[in-house]
């Protein structure tokens, strides 16, 4: 296993580019309990999910590798909005967000790739808006790590739309159990 001393880019890659055929064996022609419920008031769907991962291939990612890549610590990145997709995805279904996912994610797995970034390159440094600095090796880390938080996110809600329904085996189910994703 790579430690933060040991990144390895092949590893993340792996991670990556998993993650559009993992979406899409769990969510792919789900009814709406599975794909559009919460798990109560500012919560996410899974439906939000897939469009807050898609709207980061669009703007977080790949921009921000750029950034580092062509002005390093000069220009902070741009600041990310994590709600954007409550508003763009509305008039889709979640087999086109599936579909736009996937594609979006190849097409940076082969932009980054043709990167041919050397172990030198995972040193450099960018700035975040409000994380400071960061190397571009703890930015591609965190994409996959990104990826396997909204797994284990997706997993915590499509399984509260049971909570109810398991009965005293709720007790057991440690995904019932979680709290949360992420820190506030």
């Amino acid at each position: 296993m790579a430690t933060v001393e040991e990144f390895h880019l092949a590893e993340t890659i792996a991670v990556l580019t998993r993650t559009p055929a993992t979406l899409n064996a769990l969510l792919r022609g789900l009814p709406t309990i599975w794909v559009h419920r919460n798990e109560g008031n500012d919560t996410w769907s899974a439906f939000d999910i897939v469009g807050h991962l898609i709207f980061g291939e669009r703007t977080d990612w790949m921009p921000r590798l750029r950034i580092i890549i062509e002005n390093g610590e000069t220009r902070p990145f741009d600041p990310f909005d994590r709600l954007a997709q409550l508003n763009e995805n509305q008039e889709k279904s979640m087999e086109q967000l599936l579909d736009d996912f996937a594609r979006l994610r190849k097409e940076n797995l082969a932009a980054l790739q043709e990167l041919n970034l050397q172990p030198e390159d995972l040193k450099r440094r960018g700035k975040h808006p409000a994380l400071g600095v960061v190397t571009l090796s703890e930015l591609l880390a965190t994409w996959a790590v990104h990826d396997l938080t909204h797994i284990h996110q997706l997993s915590r809600v499509m399984a509260h739309q049971y909570r109810e329904a398991v009965g005293p085996w709720r007790a057991y189910l440690g995904v019932l159990q979680c709290a949360g994703h992420s820190a506030p």
